[in-house]
């Protein structure tokens, strides 16, 4: 039963909430509480008289006292778990203050740090958000989303916890990432939080340390695979689409064998996504584009390695094929400039295991060279590492590629920072300063590779537009859109700063929106510019007022 109703005045803009709330009811709902903010007037008609200090605070006040309490630990695993309490507490209180500290907050919300909360999710977990659907209550599916706490959602990030950053299986704690996920279409793509919602589904688990720890609030059996796997997703893709069928759906964290097979059946069904796969790709691909401006060459001139042939490494490669295509030259040319390498070393055409995605990229060469091989052999103009594998990318590979390329690019994307393929510092000194470098984990003074630049200006686009599907050349706009974002300059970055998150979602949204109308995906009307139709989803961090109301709300 909906406990509240938002109001919005058409003239003004301006928002009023009604609820049916009152009391510790009211204290408790994150989304509804204002703390010491209430008015008085509020105080007085919500049963809050008496169970608040007198004093009453603006929301500025409030963040001050929060930044002081926020910077008094100084583990960045308690500061995610203050942050994330606030979050639980006063969604409002927690988005204003985040915004005014963004650069410094998004690595503890997100990546690195959000890796070390999933780790230890069952043993400090205190407040459950989102929904979890186990395997065993699949036909149950419908009952769950009916459960949720929003009616109307806009966007649902959903995760199985197979593949979490670089620490692999995690179980059921993966719904960490999609909350954190949700933070940033927040945060940087003005996403209203009322309309999103983070998903896990409970598959089981790999992890044996999971398995026998006694906290673990997963299931505990081995992962579900084959067709009871595929039957849990359809029931799931179809129960999505049938309570609300207008939902952008993110797929998060998923398997190589997974990711791109559900990714590939569902994509023309429904508006849907894959960051790994997708944003991944576009903002590697948007920092090549920059670098090909500071070198002056092409981009299907290079030659490519990538170590890590898994969701993200392949779906840069396909990205950097089509981009290449875009040059003038044919698939199958572009194809061979790019060399990939996995754990087994460099895909090989007779490797027993390859995925149906990595065989493009397969040679002929009977045995898998090692990535110092390939790097010797090919050398390579371009470097990017998606292994996570930490300093993988060694003193004397990073020489030997520096040795034939006047100023190498590269790029070590895994993160958390530990799992960084190198430092720049290392890179820089190896290549005596000449090196391009983006990174995936947060390194003071390089750019970084975040995909806080890509799924919240594309999911922003994407709801704006009413876009029945995601085509690639939308998300081609999307790297476009990106890289003129970034500051020119010979020495420049190869991405724009952190800061200027919010700014680049918005031009993201605005070319995914003009994007989805020429494709022909686009449900909102053809006279309604694309700022207009941003704008009037945009949502901001304030306290609106609260109402109260009596009686059912339905």
């Amino acid at each position: 039963m909906l406990k509240y109703e938002i109001h919005r005045d058409l003239d003004s803009g301006e928002e009023w909430i009604e609820t049916t709330l009152r009391g510790k009811e009211l204290l408790t709902t994150y989304l509804l509480n204002k703390g010491t903010a209430f008015t008085a007037q509020e105080r007085c008609e919500l049963g809050l008289l008496g169970k608040l200090p007198a004093r009453i605070e603006t929301l500025e006040e409030q963040v001050k006292r929060a930044y002081r309490q926020y910077k008094k630990y100084r583990n960045d695993l308690q500061k995610h778990i203050y942050l994330n309490n606030l979050h639980d507490k006063n969604e409002i209180l927690f988005y204003r203050l985040v915004n005014e500290h963004l650069v410094e907050m998004i690595p503890i919300i997100y990546t690195p740090v959000v890796g070390k909360a999933v780790q230890q999710f069952s043993h400090e977990f205190r407040q459950p958000r989102g929904l979890y659907i186990a395997f065993q209550d699949q036909d149950k599916i419908e009952l769950i989303l009916e459960n949720r706490t929003h009616p109307e959602i806009s966007v649902i990030v959903v995760t199985d916890g197979e593949r979490i950053l670089g620490i692999g299986d995690q179980g059921v704690g993966g719904i960490n990432i999609p909350i954190a996920k949700l933070m940033l279409y927040t945060m940087c793509g003005g996403i209203n939080p009322y309309h999103t919602l983070p998903i896990v589904l409970d598959v089981g688990t790999n992890n044996e340390k999971l398995l026998k720890d006694p906290f673990y609030l997963g299931c505990r059996h081995p992962r579900i695979k084959g067709k009871d796997y595929d039957q849990f997703i359809e029931k799931f893709v179809r129960a999505v689409q049938k309570h609300m069928p207008n939902t952008f759906l993110h797929w998060e964290d998923f398997g190589r064998e997974n990711a791109r097979r559900i990714l590939e059946r569902y994509r023309k069904q429904l508006c849907t996504f894959n960051d790994d796969l997708q944003g991944t790709s576009v903002v590697a691909t948007s920092a090549l584009l920059t670098a090909m401006e500071r070198v002056n060459e092409k981009l299907s001139s290079q030659r490519v390695v990538i170590f890590g042939a898994g969701t993200a490494g392949v779906g840069i490669a396909d990205n950097i094929v089509a981009a290449m295509v875009r040059e003038g030259i044919s698939k199958k040319s572009a194809e061979q400039k790019i060399w990939l390498i996995d754990r087994s070393g460099l895909l090989t055409q007779d490797m027993p295991d390859l995925l149906p995605f990595q065989l493009p990229y397969a040679r002929k060469v009977g045995r898998g060279m090692s990535l110092k091989e390939v790097v010797s052999e090919v050398k390579p103009t371009i470097l990017i590492g998606c292994s996570a594998v930490g300093g993988a990318f060694t003193k004397q590979i990073v020489s030997t590629m520096a040795a034939y390329t006047p100023r190498p690019i590269i790029l070590p994307l895994s993160n958390p920072t530990e799992q960084s393929e190198a430092t720049p510092s290392q890179l820089l000194l190896w290549t005596k300063n000449k090196a391009l470098i983006a990174t995936g984990s947060p390194f003071e003074g390089i750019a970084q590779c975040n995909n806080a630049f890509s799924f919240p200006g594309v999911g922003l686009g994407l709801i704006a537009a009413g876009a029945r599907y995601l085509t690639d050349n939308m998300l081609w706009s999307a790297c476009l859109a990106l890289s003129r974002c970034t500051p020119k300059g010979a020495h420049g970055p190869l991405l724009p700063p952190l800061s200027e998150a919010k700014k680049v979602a918005y031009q993201v949204a605005l070319t995914i929106v003009e994007s989805a109308r020429r494709e022909g995906v686009a449900r909102i009307q053809d006279d309604i510019p694309a700022e207009v139709a941003i704008k009037n989803i945009l949502w901001e961090s304030y306290y609106r007022p609260v109402r109260a109301k009596n009686g059912l709300m339905h």
